[in-house]
């Protein structure tokens, strides 16, 4: 059984690195075809290829090139209607003679659409009615009885592969384009948001003077539930930050020194150069800093080092960025 599937595995690893050597100024044009479509790329195909089409379609339309998928059989009864004059076709059929395909071919050839093919059969209806022919075709299919597509709609699904990043690396898609059309998932999260759109503002931002007390520092820092305070001068600068951390690390000071941390002052205990993000930094860029310096919390400043706001990793971790 073993054995077997590493069979399969190998037929259908060849069949793809066979593609290879195929990519060449046919392969050229239907990127160039695409690319200056100004409608949009509508992939057909029957049976196991339109499964493989659909997957194809959906990987153009998140890359930047709208597409989506024509099913054959529907489309020789009425939605031919959603095909419009400018759109590009990319007809999939391993044998190039799925009798819907050609069914679709003189309506197709009547509204003036270009016609991409992946065929494994070039010499077919199908890649002779065609503008553009990208051959898909295999040895050999990895069904022990050469029936059922294995090795041929890899090999097609692969070729598809090929075109979207091709298109993708011309276009200049860059991940904030990505995000752009996918908002509910984690990139989007992380390309979208930003500090401010999670960040704390107000009385809930923990703020203390330099000249205040440690005990009522203290008080700030529970009070806000954020396990840090910012600490300023009387112009409003942000000077410092105390954090639980440093708490506890001048609690040992003091406990060995014999010191009275209460009767401190906020400027003697905070750290100087604290982390700090601007408001207009993406929250994943915030994530990325506290990570760094394995810290929880940022305190967010204006660009004259006004503190605006407050954000946690909980925050972070509440909206998804984490």
């Amino acid at each position: 059984m073993k054995e077997h599937a590493k069979r399969v595995l190998r037929i259908e690893a060849d069949a793809v690195a066979a593609l290879i050597d195929r990519i060449d100024e046919h392969f050229e044009q239907a990127v160039e075809l695409v690319l200056n479509c100004k409608s949009r790329v509508v992939v057909t195909g029957m049976g196991k290829s339109g499964l493989i089409g659909k997957k194809i379609a959906a990987t153009f339309a998140s890359t930047g090139t709208p597409a989506f998928f024509l099913h054959p059989a529907e489309g020789i009864h009425g939605d031919l209607g959603m095909v419009t004059r400018g759109d590009v076709v990319i007809a999939l059929s391993n044998s190039g003679e799925t009798e819907e395909l050609l069914m679709m071919l003189p309506s197709l050839k009547r509204f003036g659409n270009k016609i991409i093919s992946l065929t494994g059969n070039p010499a077919s209806t199908l890649a002779k009615n065609s503008d553009i022919v990208i051959d898909v075709g295999v040895k050999e299919e990895a069904c022990s009885l050469g029936l059922a597509p294995t090795a041929s709609t890899t090999a097609t699904l692969a070729m598809g592969d090929a075109l979207a990043m091709a298109l993708l690396d011309k276009r200049g898609f860059k991940e904030e384009d990505f995000a752009c059309i996918h908002p509910g998932g984690t990139l989007g999260k992380k390309l979208l948001l930003h500090v401010h759109d999670l960040m704390h503002t107000g009385k809930a931002v923990p703020s203390v003077f330099k000249e205040t007390s440690v005990k009522d520092a203290i008080y700030e820092i529970s009070s806000k539930k954020m396990g840090i305070t910012a600490v300023v001068n009387s112009s409003g600068t942000l000077v410092g930050v105390i954090s639980d951390g440093d708490l506890r690390r001048w609690m040992e000071k003091t406990e060995q020194s014999g010191e009275n941390l209460l009767a401190k002052e906020a400027k003697d205990i905070m750290t100087k150069k604290p982390k700090i993000i601007k408001k207009a930094a993406l929250a994943a860029e915030a994530v990325s800093l506290m990570e760094k310096n394995s810290i929880t919390c940022l305190i967010i400043t204006t660009d004259d080092a006004k503190p605006v706001g407050v954000i946690h990793l909980h925050d972070l971790l509440k909206a998804g960025v984490v």
